[in-house]
């Protein structure tokens, strides 16, 4: 009978655990954005340190980060995820939004700029990427390479360069602050043009920065980690942040897009999920960032390492003034203004 008995409260213990209830505290659930191969050796550091599991899930290069964000939507009510570390900060504010955050101002924060998270502490913003121009130094001699994004509409450049479909990834991100900084008549113009100016689509960043690589394109629009492992292989590349020499008056220069670390309301593991924020708001793991194969850009200004010469800093690249929140209002319309120019036929 006391074997039974045993083996009954084993059977219910096994079975909460199945439904993620009660949740157990030796764990901590991810919802990972960022590249598994960047992310991995810093949560092992992790769990060494704490001896706290983490149960990640990251996204796929196809989804973008979009399936992540759907299944917290879903998961709203009953969440299974303690913390979410994305890599489109537009849908970081659309969670929040949705109530999907909890505000939670971490110690390793203290000495981030107070322009690295709103004002309700939903969440923080760490370690940033950049929207570049990469061009084939063979094929672009350097006094006739583009300065802004505005000079790819010209029509020396029809048909020769590459861009990640709009409506995806950071992309889309790019497409939403322009229409924000710009204006709807003026961003709705130049993506008309790049149409007009037979823009090659491809699937991702990666694919633009290796096709700019290889010469099959002679420049395009990619992100700085996808063009850094161009230049790591040993390409005729060089990086362009553009839009340095806009007006000061003008709203206009390189997006940068950062990393955002947010806790979950209501998650069943609180307590885990902040120890795992601390930790990645940590000096170390933004200089880890910056140091690994990715080269991202520290926000911290305690954050001494040294970047490759091809990386600026916002303090060093003039940076495009967004508002995200004001981004964010506009996601839907520039997505079916997207939809409506690029998913038709040519």
């Amino acid at each position: 009978m006391l074997k039974r008995q045993c083996a009954w409260t084993a059977l219910v213990f096994l079975s909460f655990g199945a439904f993620g209830c009660p949740a157990p505290k030796n764990r901590v659930v991810l919802f990972c954005a960022q590249d598994e191969e960047f992310a991995t050796s810093i949560l092992n550091d992790f769990k060494k340190a704490t001896h706290l599991r983490v149960d990640t899930k990251y996204d796929t290069e196809a989804t973008k980060s979009v399936s992540l964000i759907s299944e917290l939507l879903a998961q709203k009510k009953r969440p299974r995820c303690d913390v979410h570390w994305n890599n489109e900060i537009l849908g970081t504010v659309r969670l929040a939004r949705a109530g999907v955050l909890e505000p939670y101002q971490s110690p390793s924060a203290a000495t981030y700029p107070n322009d690295t998270h709103p004002a309700h502490h939903m969440w923080q913003e760490f370690a940033a990427r950049a929207r570049i121009i990469l061009v084939n130094t063979t094929l672009v001699p350097e006094s006739e390479r583009p300065r802004s994004l505005l000079d790819l509409a010209a029509p020396k450049w029809k048909g020769k360069l590459a861009l990640a479909k709009p409506q995806f990834g950071t992309s889309a991100t790019q497409a939403v602050c322009l229409f924000e900084v710009l204006g709807k008549e003026k961003a709705q113009e130049y993506y008309r043009n790049l149409r007009a100016n037979d823009v090659q689509l491809v699937a991702g960043n990666k694919q633009v920065a290796e096709g700019v690589g290889a010469g099959q394109f002679v420049a395009g629009v990619t992100d700085t980690d996808d063009a850094m492992e161009e230049i790591a292989a040993g390409k005729p590349v060089a990086i362009i942040f553009p839009d340095r020499d806009s007006p000061k008056n003008s709203r206009l220069g390189t997006l940068f897009i950062p990393n955002t670390v947010a806790l979950i309301k209501g998650s069943p593991n609180q307590a885990g999920g902040k120890r795992l924020i601390d930790f990645l708001l940590s000096t170390d793991v933004e200089a880890a960032l910056a140091k690994g194969n990715s080269h991202q850009i520290p926000l911290n200004p305690a954050v001494h390492v040294e970047l490759p010469p091809q990386i600026l800093t916002p303090r060093e690249a003039k940076p495009m003034q967004v508002d995200w929140e004001k981004a964010a209002d506009l996601w839907d319309e520039v997505q079916e203004f997207l939809r409506a120019e690029f998913a038709r036929p040519q």
